[in-house]
């Protein structure tokens, strides 16, 4: 009984990482379509090889060993077992795994660096700025070049750095635009920079990662990238449309609730900054520059 028992288990084991891995192509996060997200993929796909080394025989000599020492119907043998040292044996299972470990951590001190959030990404174009307010439970983006403003909906040209500056007017969140990078946090009286890029036009999926109260799953929002020209004409529009963000209308956005996309023509001056330092006594911490003035 034991042993189907042990042997049905091992298939079950095998068909469940067989699924789990055969998601993995259709993952967002494998499927980059930026400079950040491909190394970013590049450093999860070379870590996976590098565990595998150790973990794929260390499953397949567990599963062996226990089947064939199991224990088989009618056997009376007595458990005699008979314990020997083997230094050849001894130095390759110590060995394996602290060369695995060492690579591992000098290729993930290298990536981290490269991958700094705040890091311009090397372009002949100038990034672009967006200001990224996290509500409840709504995203406010803020184009401070443009003087246009969103809600839950951003439009970025193609090819072009975007330097994102991060905050919170709510409990901490975390921005994340799977295919272009990895996830930052946005937190009250912080100002954080994140670099992201989009080599292609597409639609692209953002949220935050975190958990912020009942309504937390609508705090999703579209990532449209175009080219300069359909972004220019957009910004046009938005422009020409009917409805500024004053600052009464702000704190009425401010207030916990979900909303639908939004576009606004307008914004009061410097409202990221208030914002940032609205939490603070002296002055808002910035993550990769120097730190906002109070005003």
């Amino acid at each position: 009984m034991r042993s189907k028992l042990t042997k049905y288990g091992i298939g079950l084991l095998m068909l469940i990482m067989t699924v789990l891995l055969s998601g993995c192509s259709s993952s967002m996060v494998m499927d980059p379509k930026g400079p950040i997200g491909e190394e970013q993929r590049d450093l999860i796909i070379i870590s996976s090889i590098l565990c595998a080394v150790i973990l794929v025989p260390v499953i397949i000599l567990t599963a062996w060993i226990v089947w064939r020492y199991r224990d088989k119907p009618g056997n009376k043998a007595p458990y005699m077992p008979v314990w020997s040292h083997n230094t050849k044996a001894e130095i390759t299972w110590w060995a394996i795994p602290i060369v695995v470990i060492g690579i591992l951590a000098v290729i993930t001190v290298k990536y981290t660096y490269s991958l700094e959030p705040s890091k311009p990404l090397k372009s002949d174009k100038e990034p672009l700025v967006i200001q990224a307010t996290s509500l409840d439970w709504k995203w406010l983006f803020t184009y401070p070049e443009e003087g246009i403003a969103t809600v839950n909906y951003i439009k970025i040209p193609e090819d072009r750095p975007i330097k994102f500056e991060l905050t919170s007017d709510a409990p901490m969140n975390s921005f994340w635009i799977p295919q272009l990078g990895g996830q930052m946090y946005t937190m009250s009286g912080m100002n954080m920079t994140l670099y992201l890029q989009a080599d292609e036009q597409g639609s692209y999926y953002g949220s935050g990662a975190n958990f912020s109260g009942p309504n937390f799953a609508d705090m999703k929002f579209q990532v449209d990238a175009t080219s300069d020209e359909d972004f220019n004409n957009w910004v046009s529009e938005v422009k020409a449309g009917p409805t500024a963000l004053t600052l009464e209308g702000y704190e009425q956005l401010a207030e916990p609730s979900s909303s639908a996309v939004q576009t606004f023509n307008s914004f009061p001056e410097g409202l990221f900054d208030k914002i940032v330092n609205k939490y603070v006594v002296d002055e808002g911490h910035q993550h990769g520059g120097d730190n906002n003035k109070e005003e």
